[in-house]
């Protein structure tokens, strides 16, 4: 699979579910100026994806405090999106979503964005797109593989915290670590500080 990191994030054009259930047609590109997590996943009404989709949406709040949005996609229809929303949680639907669920039934983006497998549906593709439109973050699992929301979102507090002091981010770094200069000197700091 190609890297598409530090590349612009391939624009597109699709209609979505939105969270108040209407049908709206959405454009990646309309989201510039916010962080935006985009993930794609194989197909509704499967296992693992709405436990997926479900915490996604329950840590909507927590992507939003920090400027960012989170849209999925699949190649099933905005039709198929809206029954399986409408499609009670307990009955393996997905209830209440906080975030647009894109429908690509051309399978266009995600050939665009190289997550499209063999059997025609989409890996677990995650990608941390920046305000400028730059993917900054890629992960891919593969279909049983369900991903860390958690993760995601120390991502995007990771991508922040490297803008607005300029350091980066060791291994393990959470939200209120300490970073490290991107230099000899200030990197000795940092090990130095290590137990």
């Amino acid at each position: 699979m190609p890297n598409l990191v530090s590349k612009p994030a391939p624009d597109f054009t699709a209609d979505a579910v939105m969270p108040d259930g209407s049908f709206k047609q959405i454009k990646l590109s309309d989201y510039r100026g916010k962080y935006v997590i985009l993930f794609f996943y194989p197909l509704d009404f499967t296992f693992v994806c709405p436990t997926e989709i479900i915490a996604f949406s329950t840590k909507t709040d927590d992507f939003k405090k920090k400027d960012t949005e989170i849209i999925g996609v699949s190649i099933d229809s905005k039709f198929s999106h809206l029954a399986w929303r409408n499609t009670d949680r307990k009955k393996g639907g997905l209830g209440q979503i906080n975030y647009p669920l894109v429908g690509d039934v051309t399978k266009q983006i995600c050939k665009d964005y190289d997550v499209l497998s063999d059997i025609g549906v989409a890996f677990r593709g995650l990608y941390l797109i920046d305000k400028n439109g730059i993917i900054q973050h890629q992960l891919i699992n593969n279909l049983p593989l369900g991903r860390n929301i958690d993760e995601a979102l120390r991502m995007v507090e990771a991508l922040q915290y490297h803008e607005k002091n300029g350091e980066v981010c060791p291994a393990n770094w959470t939200e209120g670590s300490k970073g490290m200069k991107p230099d000899p000197k200030g990197s000795l700091e940092y090990f130095e500080s290590q137990n």
